[in-house]
């Protein structure tokens, strides 16, 4: 029987399991075998720099970020298993967790599976994806490849509006594909949006295909009503229109909100199920940031802490 089980190896997880771990919990973590298409680690693993998690003036790529915490994780004490969890049974306790290797019962589980950045699958996306090609603005926005260059964003929702916005402070110019002729955004983002001189919005526009050499350069798109196409030349390109929260292995044990993010109890990370905590971006739409995650990461393994202590 397990103390605690820790679904998910970004950020969250491994903060969870540092916490735990320190605490004599003794965590089990499964780290993934390609969860969700993406590497242990989660999603910071496909970053390439990172600029903005303190500690490291110099910047560190996210892959050498996760392979830190990870070592750190199993420093104190953690076990890693490198398997996906196919499904949980949280309807009575102790809670079963099922992976390919085997079935194991818990006291106690995080769930710290992230989101993942919905695609468009453009051609050559995969080739520039970190290349030129970003779902995260606010992560990668301030690079240096990016500043004082033309960017490009796809989507017409407020979360498109606000990358637009913020990419302004970096880029020389922002430009908005829209693939309708009106933005979803509320009244107040749109006129912020349509009045700012470093925007340019391509209306009815449709991304085809990434072009460059080693790093993006241009994008062929094409009209929706013309059907006309032309090149632009672009330096970044970045994606707004969505994440999608890692909770089908849930199968609505638990509850989720309209988007499928598992809901938590506000200012913790206590789900409806007691005894289950959700921390990073399974559970946070908002943020999604890696300093973010860590932190609900620490505050899952604290309260794990105290629900085993009154159980005991």
């Amino acid at each position: 029987m397990e103390n605690v089980i820790i679904i998910g190896s970004g950020p969250a997880g491994h903060t969870a399991a540092i916490y735990t771990a320190r605490a004599n919990l003794y965590p089990l973590m499964y780290e993934g075998m390609m969860a969700g298409g993406i590497s242990a680690g989660g999603q910071l693993t496909t970053t390439t720099d990172i600029e903005n998690f303190p500690g490291f003036p110099e910047g560190i790529s996210g892959a050498e970020l996760m392979n830190r915490m990870r070592e750190q994780s199993i420093k104190c004490g953690t076990r890693i298993e490198t398997a996906t969890v196919d499904k949980i049974d949280i309807r009575e306790k102790p809670f079963k967790i099922f992976s390919e290797k085997r079935i194991v019962e818990t006291k106690s589980i995080i769930i710290a599976t992230g989101a993942t950045a919905k695609r468009l699958n453009i051609k050559n996306e995969d080739i520039f994806w970190q290349k030129g090609i970003s779902a995260c603005a606010v992560c990668d926005g301030g690079l240096p490849i990016f500043r004082q260059k033309i960017l490009a964003v796809i989507g017409g929702g407020d979360s498109a509006i606000e990358e637009a916005t913020y990419l302004t402070k970096f880029a020389h110019k922002v430009i908005l594909i829209v693939r309708r002729d009106v933005l979803r955004a509320s009244k107040a983002m749109q006129k912020k949006i349509q009045e700012n001189p470093k925007v340019e919005i391509l209306w009815n526009s449709n991304v085809l295909e990434a072009l460059g050499e080693n790093v993006l350069e241009k994008l062929l798109v094409v009209n929706n009503k013309t059907k006309e196409k032309k090149t632009i030349e672009v330096r970044g390109l970045f994606y707004a229109i969505g994440h999608t929260p890692n909770t089908t292995f849930l199968e609505n044990q638990l509850d989720l909100d309209e988007a499928g993010y598992i809901k938590t109890k506000p200012g913790t990370t206590k789900t409806n199920i007691e005894g289950v905590f959700a921390c990073g971006d399974v559970q946070d739409k908002v943020y999604r940031q890696a300093i973010t995650a860590a932190g609900s990461g620490c505050m899952a393994a604290l309260e794990v802490e105290k629900y085993l202590e009154e159980k005991a």
